[in-house]
């Protein structure tokens, strides 16, 4: 009898989460009932999905509306229908086209027109598959209706939008945030109304009691809609079947091109293990209709080899040797022993997935490169997510909505108010933020990191798309129900370390051209470089990927990481998880010394010798749950995937985790030893990498390593240029004049958009300057690469089209310094020839034209004034910050002398370079400090919640530090117990 209910996706309009809908449709006996969320089908297959749990037949169907004016409502007769009805609204969302009066002639469709609408368009003729839709409220009207002639195509139309009226305030809400307004001036228009709430099935059938066929006319048609997907243990294979022609053809080019790559990969160190593990992973692959999962992978990476692209393959794919042979990924799972087993088993019931990261300059070609060549017949989208309102955005839009002031709602978003003290209007900002919470409300609808779908079926079958800024189709559901319904996603993901060592190779051509070619895919060469594992050891990593934080640093310290594989664990062990559950900490202490293992429970040691018996990686748990509390490996890869908490709550992962607990009893475990195991997986399954993927992040490690190790200069001026990495540019400027290099301010004859070197001179990049306009610097390259170097001032206005504002930022950062005039001269010549008129584009002169010279008296200057210009224009001096301190420092020690004054009190004086807020397990804030002392080495502190609370650290600045120095398993830090920030000179 419902045929038009919204679920909360219907955006900033329905309240109601898809289960919850089923559970109301049970209480008040309802065996049939449609979803017609607005505009949208985020909802349908979850909706599919648990329909069956609730014992209710789901029918599937749109909501289309201009707006809030319902045009008609699409119901699908069968699953042609429903992607028939996907297609329709994906053509009007991507063109943003208005729906018309009339609805499509879809076959498999069934279209709903409010009576109501029908009075305004004056519709009188209908399709077989075309009805007229009376709501209660018609009822009084319909007898003197032109309409009333068609009671054969009446059907009953109860909206459902809403659980009570709590329900409909929040809609009130959502509407007045949508229509960007204030709730006193939201017009009832746009809005629902507050009867849209579900009414025992006798009640509303009783309501309709005096038309005699409406009744029967909606089971009848409610009959019609069939609607089936398979999920979970029965759900089919719903990707790309076929790479080539056949399953025969693609399973003899996925072995030709395995075989074929053993030479590169292995050389002469070919063995009967490796082609064991190959013909293993080849039978399961096919066995699990992975065939063209591998090609299609293995076709992009191709691509991008061929386009000269660098990648890297990662995830849980790097445990596949076939992957390594197919060039997918880049680590040996031989040579580390990775378990194939966490990428695919037979076991194993959600799809597999490679994550492979491009440089971010590269994406979007491979990502239209994918869509070019697999999704032709709409077989390809980008995969959904959903943003929904967390407690600062909620607060920030009910706050406009109720009008509060902008003081206001900058306290209740930071928290910062006295709950008791609060008036009515904030009362409810905080009372509604809080309910949209709790009901998960989306908010809008948003794109996966990286998640590409390719399906067998178009799209279209499974879910309307949008059409978001880049251009690609968009799915309007996530990865869990992607995963659910049996399609696999390929994680084509961008990051900026790819393009650091992509342009660090082009910038070692250019400054060392006499350099020896350098294969950046040699990584077994640089494993065992001495060179390369000193920088490790001594966590000089400052810029290379994944290694250069705070964190990572003292982790490499303690664990005096100096080789591949105690990288591999030192990339997972940082994981928030493995810290949280403190056993990053016992793993240290295990790891100092071996003989602490032996506290670990006999099977997980045995299971882990490597790792002293502690899990580190997501194999761990799964062999952890299916070795020591005897789950199936299907089983214990339900822990694995329910850990990230979006599988958490699901009936599989409940069942699965009294089993484990079951399983455990009957095994004669102490309940405190498996309560501390259970506890262990818990807080860090989610967070913690596969093998595979810390073996990737670490090979990419080495990589910028290298690079740094034997080209530093120029690796620091690619990491420059590419967004930096872990710490503000600052640091890299300060890291590179550390290693030699000579740091110049940006020059109008030397510097380009982005910095350069020559030999061991670094020009910064124009666009490192605050304000200065691309069309300026575009300029100002083109005259230079046209006539030569400038030559003076006039010169350069001669030749280049500048404002006077513009030209005072390259003044005053010096970049006209080889004319050797002081700035303020400089100042005073482009005020006299510009005179705050832009300069007019530059004519060809056949003569030099004189310009008149005035007599200046002679300007002081000052190294201070230079360092705040170039504070004011760069973010930072390119002297030392303490030559511009107010005072004479009073005598402290420098970090290189730490080691001397354990357990001792100092004073350190330090250059913020981060600040790390955290919180303590009673919920104090509590902050690690890292500074830079005056000879440019880290200073590293803790500020426990009594230092945290006194003395506010989060200025930029020099500050003077007192504490005692503690050393930690090698590492040295200052525990601070005060710290003061330092007065700088003024100009």
């Amino acid at each position: 009898m419902l045929l038009n209910c919204h679920s909360y996706f219907s955006l900033r309009y329905g309240m109601i989460p898809e289960e919850e809908l089923l559970k109301l449709c049970v209480q008040h006996d309802y065996h049939t009932i449609a979803l017609t969320d607005i505009n949208n089908t985020s909802g349908c297959l979850n909706f599919v999905r648990t329909a069956s749990k609730y014992d209710i037949k789901p029918i599937l169907g749109i909501d289309f509306r201009n707006g809030m004016q319902q045009q008609f409502i699409g119901l699908a007769k069968n699953n042609t229908g429903f992607q028939e009805l996907n297609a329709y609204l994906s053509r009007h969302s991507h063109d943003k086209t208005n729906f018309p009066d009339q609805a499509p002639a879809l076959e498999n469709a069934i279209f709903i027109y409010a009576f109501e609408q029908l009075l305004k368009t004056k519709k009188e003729s209908f399709a077989s598959n075309e009805y007229i839709g009376i709501t209660i409220k018609d009822l009084n009207r319909i007898r003197f209706s032109p309409l009333a002639k068609y009671d054969d195509r009446f059907v009953i139309l109860h909206p459902v939008s809403f659980r009570h009226k709590k329900d409909f305030s929040a809609h009130r809400l959502l509407r007045s945030i949508d229509e960007n307004t204030l709730l006193s001036k939201l017009s009832n228009f746009t809005t629902g109304e507050e009867t849209e709430q579900i009414l025992p099935a006798k009640v509303l059938e009783y309501h309709f009691k005096n038309l005699d066929t409406i009744v029967y006319n909606t089971e009848k048609l409610m009959d019609q809609c069939h609607i089936h997907f398979t999920f979970g243990d029965e759900r089919q294979h719903q990707n790309l079947k076929l790479y080539k022609e056949s399953e025969a053809e693609d399973y003899k080019l996925l072995t030709s091109l395995t075989y074929k790559a053993l030479g590169y990969r292995y050389g002469n160190d070919i063995n009967d293990k490796i082609f064991d593990r190959i013909a293993s992973e080849l039978e399961i692959i096919q066995k699990q209709n992975f065939v063209p999962f591998f090609l299609v992978n293995h076709d992009i990476v191709s691509y991008a080899k061929r386009k000269g692209y660098y990648y890297v393959g990662r995830g849980s794919g790097a445990n596949s040797i076939v992957a390594y042979l197919l060039s997918i990924t880049n680590v040996d799972p031989i040579e580390l022993d990775l378990y194939f087993e966490r990428f695919i088993n037979i076991h194993r019931k959600n799809p597999p997935d490679f994550d492979i990261d491009f440089s971010w300059k590269d994406r979007e070609d491979i990502t239209q490169y994918i869509f070019d060549t697999f999704g032709k017949k709409g077989q390809a989208a980008l995969l959904g997510t959903y943003s929904t309102f967390q407690h600062s955005a909620a607060v920030r839009e009910l706050g406009k909505v109720f009008g509060l002031p902008t003081y206001e709602i900058d306290a209740l978003s930071d928290g910062k108010y006295d709950p008791k003290k609060l008036d009515q209007l904030s009362a409810l900002v905080i009372k509604y933020a809080q309910y949209f919470q709790e009901n998960k409300q989306p908010n809008h609808l948003s794109i996966h990191a990286g998640g590409i779908l390719i399906s067998e079926r178009p799209i279209h079958y499974f879910s309307a798309t949008d059409l978001p800024p880049k251009g690609f189709p968009t799915t309007q559901f996530d990865m869990v129900i992607a995963e659910d319904v049996g399609l696999n996603k390929y994680d084509i993901l961008s990051q900026r370390g790819l393009a650091k060592i992509k342009e660090t190779l082009e910038i070692i051509a250019y400054n060392k051209p006499e350099a020896p070619k350098i294969d950046i895919d040699d990584v077994k060469q640089f494993k065992i470089d001495p060179r390369i594992n000193d920088l490790i050891k001594q966590a000089q990593c400052i810029g290379c990927f994944y290694v250069e934080s705070p964190a990572m640093r003292m982790l490499l310290k303690k664990l005096e990481v100096d080789n591949y594989l105690g990288l591999v664990a030192a990339s997972s062990i940082i994981r928030p998880g493995v810290a949280k559950s403190g056993m990053m900490r016992e793993y240290i202490l295990r790891h100092q010394d071996h003989d602490r293992a032996k506290n670990a429970h006999p099977v997980l040691l045995d299971l882990m010798p490597e790792t002293y018996g502690i899990m580190v990686y997501q194999e761990d748990v799964i062999k952890v749950a299916h070795y020591f509390a005897d789950l199936t490996l299907g089983e214990a890869d339900v822990i694995r995937r329910g850990m990230s908490g979006k599988f958490r709550g699901r009936d599989e992962f409940e069942q699965v985790k009294a089993k484990f607990f079951k399983n455990c009893r009957n095994k004669k475990y102490d309940s405190k030893i498996t309560e501390e195991i259970w506890g262990q997986i818990a807080s860090f399954a989610g967070y913690a990498f596969a093998k595979g993927h810390s073996a990737s992040y670490a090979v990419e490690s080495y990589q910028t390593l290298f690079l740094k190790a034997y080209y530093p200069l120029e690796f620091m001026v690619a990491v420059l240029n590419n967004g930096g990495g872990f710490y503000a540019p600052e640091l890299y400027v300060h890291e590179a004049r550390m290693l030699g290099g000579n740091i110049l301010a940006p020059c109008v004859n030397h510097s380009q958009a982005q910095s350069v070197i020559k030999g061991n001179d670094i020009y910064l990049g124009m666009q490192s300057l605050n304000e200065i306009e691309e069309k300026t610097i575009t300029r100002i390259i083109e005259a230079r690469e046209n006539e030569g170097d400038f030559t003076s001032l006039n010169n350069f206005l001669d030749r280049v089209a500048i404002s006077i504002e513009q030209l005072t930022i390259l003044i005053r950062i010096n970049a006209f310094r080889f004319t050797k005039i002081d700035k303020k001269t400089l100042l005073w010549k482009a005020h006299f020839r510009l005179s705050k008129t832009q300069n007019k584009v530059p004519q060809k002169q056949l003569f030099q034209v004189d310009v008149k010279e005035f007599d200046l008296p002679a300007f002081e200057t000052s190294s201070t004034d230079e360092a705040y210009d170039q504070i004011e224009l760069l973010g930072y001096p390119l002297c030392s910050p303490f030559e511009l301190l107010k005072n004479p420092m009073s005598k402290s020690v420098m970090s290189k002398d730490l080691y001397k004054h354990v357990d001792q009190d100092v004073i350190q004086y330090g250059y913020l370079v981060a600040i790390k807020n955290t919180r303590t397990s009673k919920g104090e804030r509590m902050q690690f400090g890292t500074f830079l002392d005056q000879e440019g080495q880290f200073i590293d502190t803790v500020h426990f919640p009594p230092v945290a609370a006194k003395y506010n650290l989060s200025n930029k600045g020099i500050y003077k530090i007192y504490g005692k120095v503690v050393d930690e398993f090698g590492f040295l830090s200052i525990e601070v117990t005060e710290i003061v920030r330092m007065d700088l000179a003024l100009r």
